[in-house]
């Protein structure tokens, strides 16, 4: 009969697992064993948050959870600042550990691995239960599978006792039946439909919980003829659109328009300070006479609003399409004032953001359709401030949020896995690539098509400027950067170095690469 963990993996298969990230370790052999002979890839990250976070970039691009495998103790809490960075951005990332032997938990006997109660430290930040026999092991899943494909996605954890991973476990019954995706009810959908109908300016706020809608979202943008504000989780959705504002709402020319609305209707956004006041300036306009839609009770009760709409963002917006009438207004001139505005205002905050943002363009414009997977770096600061990418989904980064830097090189080849037809972008700076450059060997394990696009200022350049605006001693910033093309000789990547020139770094993504491959682009001070 087989174990219990290697049943675990059969249950991951019938859920329509593909791709697991992990390390090995004495206290997950069990799962190890349950991957021989699956049909589930496994993928080796050379640091347990690299794997959290490549299961992070897989969710987000393939729509379904990414699983991680990691061990007892420190591998659990290396990918729990990944984990902090999924559930702030709400992607559904299961974390599968081992945990000591059940007669040994909570007593301090000095166990390898131990922790005083593992289980407990996860809970603080995200839910996590216990496998203790066999019989938890259909249940516990189903319980899993719930919280992470209905709702406000996050991380979800699950540990399994070194004593139970071997125990004998009879098979699984199926998976259990996919909710269905939630409707507000009808007199809140009538509602809704009659103050957007009312509505001389009406405005849309798309965050990330509207992406995968982008038909929904356009149809009922072009009905009720309003401007869509694109968080940095929306970005792409409507590309290229008149009526798309690609620009943060914690710009001064978003937030004029949103202050002349007249009735603002949130989709799928927490209102998070990141997207709506990264300067901490407090001038955001109030929201107060918004609709919102999301689908987690606690989110909408965050933020005071007209009317609430708990459910299924795509679902949501079909239902309430046919109850509106066609505005006619000039929007579209509006949108097109804001955003140039909006792009014009970079230089008044930065004299480099402008360049900044045209070598994200560039990016766009040598590699079109590919994922952007960006790190904390000064060019991703900028496109998250402005930037109109050309594929939905395929920008995302983690200065938004938890701001877990290190993010960039797992995700990518998450990412990569996700969409295996598609050119990937990991935009990084030489900062954040000394937080987890082993990645890159995976990438090369894996010959995965991601150029790491390094902006090298030799600095934390971001912290710096921060330090330097709050007139004190910038100390700390200035860490020795990698020498790059030795660093990419070791990895076995291709490399090039180019100056901060849209025009040459078009020509070098331009190159054809098979494999993975590593850009430096050097900042002048």
């Amino acid at each position: 009969m087989r174990t219990v963990g290697e049943r675990l993996v059969e249950g991951l298969e019938a859920r329509g697992v593909r791709v697991v990230f992990g390390i090995p370790g004495v206290h997950t052999v069990e799962l190890y064993r349950g991957l021989s002979g699956s049909s589930i890839r496994h993928v080796t990250a050379r640091h347990e948050q690299g794997c959290a976070f490549m299961a992070d970039g897989y969710a987000r691009v393939s729509g379904q959870p990414g699983v991680a495998f990691v061990i007892t103790g420190p591998g659990l809490t290396n990918a729990l600042t990944a984990m902090g960075q999924s559930r702030e951005d709400s992607v559904p990332v299961l974390i599968i550990s081992g945990v000591n032997r059940r007669d040994s938990l909570g007593k301090g006997l000095g166990r390898l691995h131990e922790l005083p109660d593992q289980s407990a430290l996860v809970r603080a930040l995200c839910p996590s239960r216990q496998i203790l026999s066999p019989e938890e092991i259909g249940p516990t899943l189903d319980w899993a599978w719930e919280l992470l494909t209905t709702g406000r996605p996050g991380p979800v954890h699950i540990e399994v006792p070194t004593d139970v991973m071997p125990l004998p476990c009879p098979p699984l019954a199926a998976p259990a039946g996919t909710a269905p995706r939630a409707l507000p009810d009808a007199a809140s959908l009538a509602q809704a439909a009659s103050l957007l109908n009312a509505a001389r300016l009406p405005v849309i706020l798309a965050g990330g919980g509207a992406r995968g809608q982008e038909a929904a979202l356009k149809a009922l943008a072009e009905r009720l003829n309003a401007p869509v504000i694109e968080t940095t989780n929306a970005r792409g959705m409507l590309h290229g659109h008149p009526l798309c504002i690609p620009a943060s709402p914690s710009l001064a020319p978003v937030r004029d328009l949103i202050a002349a609305s007249d009735r603002l209707l949130a989709i799928g956004t927490e209102i998070g300070q990141t997207d709506y006041d990264m300067y901490a300036d407090g001038g955001l306009p109030s929201l107060a006479n918004m609709i919102r839609i999301d689908t987690d009770a606690a989110q909408l009760a965050r933020h005071p609003a007209t009317l609430t709409l708990q459910g299924d963002a795509g679902a949501t917006l079909s239902a309430l399409l046919p109850m509106l009438t066609q505005h006619q207004s000039d929007s579209a001139t509006i949108a097109a004032q804001t955003r140039k505005s909006a792009r014009a205002l970079l230089g008044d905050l930065s004299a480099t953001m402008p360049g900044q943002l045209e070598m994200v363009e560039a990016i766009r414009s040598a590699l079109p359709g590919a994922l952007i997977v960006g790190d904390s770096t000064q060019p991703v600061y900028a496109g998250n401030l402005y930037y109109d990418h050309d594929r939905p989904g395929g920008w995302f980064n983690a200065a938004t949020g938890y701001g877990a830097l290190g993010f960039g090189p797992g995700a990518a080849v998450g990412a990569a896995l996700a969409a295996p037809d598609s050119k990937v972008v990991c935009l990084i700076g030489d900062g954040g690539l000394q937080f987890s450059p082993g990645e890159l060997r995976t990438a090369v394990d894996e010959r995965l098509p991601i150029t790491f696009l390094v902006w090298n200022n030799a600095a934390f350049r971001e912290i710096a400027d921060a330090m330097r605006g709050a007139n004190t001693e910038i100390i700390g910033c200035h860490p020795s950067p990698l020498r790059m093309e030795p660093f990419a000789a070791a990895c076995d990547l291709p490399f090039t170095s180019v100056p901060e020139d849209p025009q040459v770094l078009h020509w070098a993504l331009s190159q054809p690469c098979d494999g993975p491959r590593l850009i430096e682009v050097r900042v002048t001070l």
